[in-house]
């Protein structure tokens, strides 16, 4: 199959690497210096060699919030019969986009990024793909994933941004609390330092990535659901009582067993 990966970033760099030794594989980004280490892929600087290559399959990979520019300036120049594709970690709106377009689509996201995720072993990680999709988009990436031995859920875009919110918003607004409340720590300890190596890697993602996921309309729900623990927690704290925080924690720990088990 040919295909064209728009945004030669984290993903776009995974998804042509993994792609180009089965598949015809072009990348295209306006950042030209992106495009140097590519030995195996056809490197694009014009949309007019785009239009030339006629991708039968269109992998968006560019940041979140330029993905429909990102469509609508590569459309012009290819057929209308090439399917598209996204990998954004937030579906809001996309499902309006793509019925205004009327061509066929497939939404897609893998579970993982090069900040946190081993890409040479992706055994243990998930992928959704969007129930919604075109059949032919859907099982290309069943396939793609499954070579990874990646656990793949299928979602309407509506359950899709409902998940993200719980799997997502929920440890990324955690790790920003700990990351706001930092001071110098002179003798940081073990789980300190793991909690530090997680923030940095979180803080070195995209900012409008970052804020796209915390903006998820489903976003607020679990966030308030972790002030209101919180503040539970500082009144345990402020009546000294040991039988209530244990109790508190035996919580916690049935709730780690439950996913542990699911």
């Amino acid at each position: 199959m040919k295909i064209l990966v728009l945004g030669a970033g984290n993903m776009g760099a995974w998804f042509v690497e993994s792609l180009c030794l089965e598949h015809e594989v072009g990348v295209f980004d306006i950042n030209k210096k992106k495009l140097r280490y590519f030995f195996h892929a056809h490197r694009f600087i014009t949309y007019e060699e785009i239009g030339e290559f006629d991708p039968e399959l269109l992998i968006n990979a560019v940041s979140l919030q330029h993905t429909e520019e990102a469509f609508e300036e590569v459309i012009p120049h290819i057929s209308e019969n090439c399917i598209l594709a996204d990998i954004t970690s937030v579906k809001n709106g996309l499902d309006e986009y793509y019925k205004k377009k009327g061509m066929r689509f497939v939404s897609t996201h893998p579970m993982f990024g090069p900040t946190f995720a081993n890409v040479r072993d992706l055994a243990n990680q998930n992928a959704v793909i969007i129930k919604e999709s075109d059949e032919k988009g859907k099982a290309f990436f069943r396939d793609f994933y499954m070579s990874f031995r990646l656990k793949i859920f299928e979602y309407t875009f509506h359950e899709h941004d409902e998940t993200t919110a719980y799997s997502l918003a929920i440890p990324f607004s955690s790790t920003m609390v700990f990351a706001a409340t930092m001071k110098t720590q002179e003798a940081p300890g073990t789980t300190f330092k793991k909690h530090l190596d997680i923030a940095r890697g979180l803080l070195s993602e995209d900012d409008y990535l970052l804020a796209e996921i915390l903006l998820n309309p489903y976003a607020l729900d679990q966030i308030e659901n972790i002030h209101s623990k919180l503040s539970y927690l500082i009144q345990l704290i402020k009546e000294r009582d040991t039988e209530k925080m244990v109790s508190f924690f035996d919580e916690l720990r049935n709730n780690i067993a439950g996913m542990e088990h699911h």
